[in-house]
């Protein structure tokens, strides 16, 4: 293969294969570049596995007629975490005594091969998930990507690396104290640790169930998000599992409001410190306005995860296993468990919704929180002899998130001077994963840093495609940015997309009497213009809200743009129009108003 593919993102896959420059039959020639000695793989597909998988992608694609667009990850090589299972692999969450042979996928696994992906391997993690170093496994430490010296980063060690390096254009990984964000940091990558319950964890092993969340590592925000898209979903299979409730904001505005840690600790790394700080500043950049908060109920409800009785859960976790069988680092922490009473376990939980509450309360106001993914990074030397508190250490801003309901991204931020990488993680309430990778993928292309270390540089990215779950509207008079009734739209979380003209079928009348000033659009067969209006994405479970403000004689229906989309968009009652002033010639209703001020002047 040449390393042809190595590295790619999900849009080269697609591309190669739309304009069949490749066939899904060269992942064998990359599956025989991989190296079964690799550290990161506990186990890669055999020839069997792997035809197996294209002779179905080949059944799927004449079930689809050829159309590509139905397999959306048609051929792209993908990897996951060992502690997910998919049918006829080993199980083994790095520990071999636990292992099995699963009798079917996992269901994220099961709906990523059904968009046409193909499982190259199984990859390393700290035992049971239960670390955010990387080392604790019997298969071997998995080095970081940049410095074999450094840690990957866990417990989601493989997944990262595999990534990092371009074996397969995404993974998964799974996130329960920052095992999805930690390793995307240490190895330049992007880790999406989504909102608990919109992957379903069903078919994987648990660490802590309540917590547990299905990563994604990916090389840009936009794949990651995509991916998610595909393996996210209800699953009634999956106790934890919610649907979306479509409330939450689907993008963010041109300035965002972020909140950063006063006084943010680095536990003496200054290399870290001084890329956070280079970060902010390329936030100012960027238009976002930052506000310092007090991080003291974060770093409290961090604490919590592994300083009190919520180990327990991975004391459950491990239940049946043989203690002998389990790495002594991660042994001392889930047996610590049995330290715990239920009374205990209650007065944890009083805890935790209290300092969720003080939480979600500190951001409301804000776009999102960003913090350093990890505010240090250590040797496997360092890591050796102090595995507990590094560990702990890594976990700073990461520990609270799943214990708070909030959905992370995590980002490239720039490189040390010494070389290695280092992250910001964008944190921000359940469900508003779109909103931060929508962020995610503008701050990716201000930066252009190289995907991972393969050295590639970052590939031009389409424009965030619409968000399933909002109603794209265009408003065209009073709603517009900076009028008197746009607030209607931002106190529904509505994002401004962009500014267009409609189609030139259209005439806009000043309507009398009207307060606050409104104007009317009206379709005409023949005679009309190009109006100038504004796309506003309002989510769904609000849409209805925004609806029943809207007095007579103006409505939603559907208005044709310029480029030939539809979207919803102010119509006018034909009745109001008898009489109103035509102000067509204005192009848009922006003009008009400032001509009226001009007279007035």
């Amino acid at each position: 293969m040449s390393h042809r593919g190595f590295g790619w993102t999900l849009s080269e896959w697609q591309q190669a294969y739309r304009t069949e420059q490749l066939q899904p039959s060269v992942l064998a020639e990359l599956l025989a570049e991989l190296d079964g000695d690799d550290p990161a793989w506990i186990g890669l597909a055999t020839p069997a596995q792997l035809q197996a998988q294209l002779d179905t992608l080949a059944e799927r694609l004449a079930e689809a007629s050829g159309d590509l667009s139905k397999l959306p990850l048609y051929g792209v090589p993908f990897a996951i975490k060992d502690n997910i299972d998919a049918a006829g692999w080993q199980t083994t969450a790095a520990c071999p005594e636990f292992a099995y042979t699963a009798e079917g996928d996992a269901t994220v696994v099961a709906r990523l091969r059904a968009a046409g992906a193909i499982l190259i391997g199984k990859t390393n993690l700290d035992q049971f998930a239960t670390g955010l170093v990387g080392t604790r496994s019997p298969y071997g430490a998995v080095p970081n990507s940049f410095d074999a010296d450094y840690v990957s980063g866990g417990s989601s060690s493989g997944s990262a690396s595999v990534v990092a390096r371009g074996l397969v254009a995404f993974s998964l990984g799974t996130d329960t104290a920052g095992s999805g964000r930690v390793p995307a940091g240490f190895n330049n990558i992007v880790g999406l640790k989504p909102t608990k319950g919109w992957l379903p964890n069903t078919g994987l092993v648990p660490a802590c169930r309540t917590l547990d969340c299905i990563s994604v590592f990916a090389h840009t925000a936009a794949d990651a998000l995509a991916v998610a898209g595909v393996a996210g979903g209800y699953d009634g299979a999956d106790a934890y599992s919610r649907k979306n409730p479509h409330s939450a904001k689907v993008g963010m505005p041109a300035t965002p409001r972020l909140a950063v840690p006063a006084a943010p600790e680095f536990f003496g790394d200054a290399q870290n410190q001084a890329v956070f700080e280079q970060a902010l500043g390329k936030l100012l950049e960027l238009g976002a306005e930052l506000v310092e908060i007090d991080f003291t109920p974060f770093r409290e409800l961090a604490e919590q995860l592994y300083y009190g009785s919520w180990v327990a859960e991975r004391t459950v976790a491990v239940e049946g296993v043989d203690p002998e069988h389990i790495n002594p680092v991660v042994r001392g922490i889930v047996e610590s468990g049995h330290r715990y009473s239920a009374c205990d376990a209650y007065k944890a939980e009083y805890i935790r919704a209290e300092l969720s509450r003080r939480i979600n309360d500190a951001l409301a106001g804000f776009d999102a929180l960003v913090v350093p993914t990890s505010p240090t990074i250590r040797t496997l030397a360092e890591m050796a002899v102090e595995p507990v508190l590094f560990n702990s250490q890594f976990g700073t801003y990461t520990n609270f998130t799943n214990l708070a309901d909030l959905a992370a991204l995590a980002l490239p931020a720039g490189f040390r001077d010494d070389g290695l990488p280092a992250g910001i993680t964008l944190i921000a309430p359940a469900w508003h994963d779109h909103a931060l990778a929508a962020f995610g993928q503008r701050w990716q292309q201000a930066l252009a840093l190289p995907l991972g270390a393969t050295g590639r540089a970052l590939p031009a990215q389409a424009a965030p495609a619409q968000a399933a779950s909002c109603v794209r509207v265009a408003v065209v008079g009073a709603h517009l940015t900076g009028m008197p009734l746009n607030f209607q739209l931002l106190t529904r979380d509505a994002v401004l997309v962009e500014q267009t003209t409609s189609s030139a079928h259209y005439r806009l009348y000043a309507l009398p009497g009207t307060v606050p000033p409104k104007p009317g659009l009206a379709r005409v067969a023949e005679g009309g213009a190009e109006i100038i209006v504004e796309l506003w994405d309002v989510p769904q479970a609000r849409f209805g809200e925004f609806v029943a403000e809207i007095p007579p004689p103006l409505g939603i229906g559907n208005l044709e743009l310029a480029d030939g989309r539809w979207v919803k968009g102010f119509i006018c009652e034909p009745y109001a129009l008898e009489g109103a002033r035509d102000i067509t010639g204005f192009g848009g209703w922006r003009a008009f108003i400032a001509s009226l001020q001009a007279n007035k002047n």
